[in-house]
């Protein structure tokens, strides 16, 4: 990435600081063996993640021809099948999720060398499960915020909450600005969000939506999250 050091670090979640596919796969699954339907491909469930539960749960149903994009009885199915997926993820979501490898160092080296740098989280996952997956992996003493897709209005690649982190962050050093904030992913998603905003953006090949990502055209790549500091000048 060609340009100065930010002043402010936003990370994407899953397929970036952490491999969920495991535990979001066996929550999609018990699901729709709940709704008696048959079990999806784990890599075809990854291939849903990254626009938060309800898609996620939609796009599994409609993988066996469920219609629940019309209708109430459609939209009843879909709620009822989305609070199901979600209780019981609340109960799983650290059965098998951990960290991937490096990425504890990589904050905690980008941490010892800046230690006023603001760093938060920005996932379309509910914020409930972020939050406390975060805790359990020991991630969450890194960031400043941590927000969901159910915490603003919209989800990315809107940019409210990017923007609302900036502003946050300007709180705790003026000089934060977009131009001078990353947001760092695995996806088109969090790649088209940055653009929205008006941000920098670093693409995460190693997470769970390489495809999307090289269509993209993030400012930067990284292989590993080894490669955080190097990338990001810090």
């Amino acid at each position: 990435m060609n340009a100065s050091p930010p002043k402010l670090l936003v990370f994407d979640l899953d397929g970036t600081l952490i491999d969920s596919r495991l535990d979001l796969a066996h929550s999609i699954n018990a699901t729709l063996e709940h709704f008696g339907k048959p079990a999806l491909p784990h890599t075809t469930i990854a291939s849903y993640i990254g626009d938060g539960a309800s898609t996620l749960v939609r796009k599994s149903l409609e993988h066996d021809g469920i219609d629940v994009t019309s209708g109430t009885l459609g939209r009843d199915i879909l709620d009822e099948a989305l609070s199901w997926f979600l209780a019981y993820y609340r109960v799983h979501k650290l059965d098998f999720t951990h960290a991937y490898p490096g990425v504890l160092d990589a904050l905690g080296e980008i941490r010892a060398r800046h230690p006023l740098l603001p760093m938060a989280v920005l996932t379309n996952k509910p914020v409930g499960p972020s939050r406390g997956i975060c805790a359990g992996l020991g991630l969450e003493r890194f960031f400043f915020a941590n927000y969901g897709g159910d915490s603003f209005a919209a989800k990315k690649p809107h940019p409210e909450g990017l923007l609302r982190l900036v502003a946050e962050a300007a709180e705790i050093n003026s000089a934060v600005n977009p131009q001078n904030t990353v947001m760092i992913g695995d996806s088109h998603v969090d790649i088209e969000t940055a653009r929205a905003a008006g941000t920098r953006s670093l693409g995460c090949t190693y997470g769970l939506s390489p495809d999307t990502l090289a269509e993209a055209h993030a400012d930067g790549t990284v292989d590993h999250s080894s490669e955080w500091p190097a990338a990001l000048q810090l």
